[in-house]
């Protein structure tokens, strides 16, 4: 019998530590390749680690509420003959403990709705109703083994209608990925606050101090500079809103503003591409592909989900990736995939009412851009008031990569483009 070592895995793109929110087994569970053994939490994705190994949890080194950096230890695993996880899945012996087992899980369905991204997937391509099938995996869960067999052997459950529950019930999706060690960061040591009757102490963890430090290193380490412009958005407001219910009849999900606003940032970073940029130490990164990191709340949480390739698509393609980003997040089905490959952040601050902000670059990108309320204001037109729908653009922009000629020059592109969108000269297709 040889023992393993299960390390944090790499969840996400600059991600360089997770905080354990739950372990799903305890010392002495027997646990096979890919079987889910914590969830945890980054400032990125709420996750599953699946188990590296096919063997027996033989120590939990670390605990409920720890945060690791990527590639420390998490815990111990026994395997039997010291063979790998591959060899020892497919031993005789093995197969019969997995018999064994699986006969000993199948009234345990704690985890029979928890689903991997490739056993959606292959649910998905393969019209397999997932409610049809019994799992073979720790606590009823579908393996990824169990989908293929079923494909093979053609017996595919016939599909029966969507059940919302699981919906519901899905927690999160697993994520398979190798460690790969980073230095974690320092975190920045806090003199102790007098605490008195009647205060509330919230302990800072999870998703809230992995914001919180990443924020520290972004404000640490880019200097920021500002740059507000007004945008006159008054035929965007008319043209969207005589659509919108049309739209969202036809196609099933809503016509935001916010998705003229990303159409528009993604056409003028084509134009502008300096502001796609990251900073790399003695050298600055001109990204190819514009994705677009759109900031998403649920709860007390934030998420920074992407738009990949927002300059290819159409503003009805960016409402379609806004929706489904936001119900993922509300439902806790964002995965890393989603989360990863950012250039460039548009933050929906006016979704707030706010009408002017200062945003916190997402590290390591070179630039946010805040899009603030849009609010009828008096504005002078040709020597005369006139009420026009206005809004604020706030952008803010690293200076070691950005000066304030080229983000004016960006600024005032986007202003173009968003005061010449209406029904004649704009298609949401």
């Amino acid at each position: 019998m040889a023992t393993e070592k299960i390390n944090m895995p790499q969840l996400g793109e600059s991600v360089t530590e997770g905080t354990i929110s739950s372990w799903l087994v305890k010392v002495g569970d027997h646990v096979n390749k890919y079987d889910p053994i914590a969830e945890v939490m980054t400032d990125k994705v709420n996750a599953e680690v699946p188990s590296s190994f096919t063997g027996t949890i033989k120590e939990l080194v670390a605990q409920e509420g720890d945060t690791i950096a990527v590639g420390e230890l998490m815990c111990y695993v026994d395997t039997e003959g010291g063979s790998s996880s591959e060899e020892t899945a497919e031993s005789p012996k093995q197969s019969t403990d997995t018999t064994d087992t699986n006969e000993e899980t199948t009234k345990d369905q704690t985890m029979k709705k928890r689903y991997s991204p490739a056993v959606l997937r292959m649910a998905q391509e393969n019209n397999i109703d997932l409610e049809q099938v019994d799992g073979t995996g720790r606590g009823g869960r579908i393996t990824r083994k169990d989908m293929e067999k079923i494909i093979a052997n053609g017996g595919v459950p016939s599909p029966k209608p969507a059940d919302k529950t699981v919906e519901k019930e899905t927690k999160s999706t697993s994520v398979e990925v190798e460690a790969k060690p980073k230095t974690p960061t320092k975190e920045v040591q806090t003199p102790p606050v007098a605490t008195q009757a009647g205060d509330v102490e919230i302990p800072v963890t999870g998703v809230r101090k992995a914001i919180a430090q990443n924020m520290v290193r972004s404000k640490t380490e880019i200097p920021h500079a500002w740059m507000t412009v007004e945008v006159d958005v008054t035929d965007l407001v008319t043209y969207r809103n005589s659509i919108k219910n049309d739209f969202k009849q036809k196609e099933g999900f809503s016509l935001t503003f916010f998705a003229f606003f990303v159409k528009a940032v993604a056409q003028a970073l084509k134009e502008f591409p300096q502001l796609n940029s990251m900073w790399a130490g003695d050298k600055i990164v001109q990204k190819k592909d514009i994705n677009l990191s759109i900031a998403v709340a649920k709860d007390q949480e934030l998420f920074v989900p992407v738009i990949k390739h927002a300059d290819d698509k159409t503003i009805k393609g960016i409402a379609r990736d806004i929706s489904e980003l936001a119900n993922k997040a509300r439902t806790g089905k964002l995965t890393s995939e989603d989360m990863q490959g950012g250039t460039f952040t548009v933050n929906n601050t006016g979704s707030f009412g706010s009408i002017h902000s200062m945003g916190v670059i997402n590290y390591p990108q070179a630039a946010i851009l805040q899009v603030e309320s849009i609010v009828k204001r008096p504005v002078i037109i040709k020597d005369m008031f006139a009420a026009r729908d206005m809004v604020n653009l706030s952008l803010s922009l690293d200076h070691r990569i950005l000066d304030g000629l080229v983000c004016g020059q960006f600024l005032a592109r986007v202003k173009e483009i968003l005061e010449n969108m209406n029904e004649g000269t704009t298609s949401v297709y």
